[in-house]
């Protein structure tokens, strides 16, 4: 999938929601819950069965990929692990301010 920035992304596997930060100049594959995102959410009473091995996804935090150079971020929590092409995102750090003395 040819992922761009501002890309609203829904798992269909969990609640998790996401919207891409910057996007990878090839073609990749996000997973939530071992199932491919989608960009529109999923309508009527679909089971979810999501994977939750990494603990899932939290809101407000930032994920990325540095290999291909994925970020999203997440704005709706679900019980999925973020994955691009079987890795698993990992939680960006947030940058260190200079102290001030």
């Amino acid at each position: 999938m040819a992922l761009r920035i501002g890309a609203r992304l829904y798992s269909v596997a969990c609640d998790a929601q996401v919207i891409v930060i910057a996007a990878p100049k090839v073609d990749v594959t996000l997973l939530c819950g071992g199932a491919p995102m989608v960009d529109e959410p999923a309508t009527g009473d679909q089971s979810r069965h999501a994977s939750a091995t990494g603990g899932g996804v939290a809101v407000g935090k930032r994920y990325e990929d540095s290999e291909v150079g994925l970020e999203v971020l997440a704005t709706k929590a679900g019980a999925g692990t973020l994955e691009v092409d079987g890795r698993p995102l990992t939680i960006k750090e947030p940058k260190r301010l200079p102290a001030s003395d």
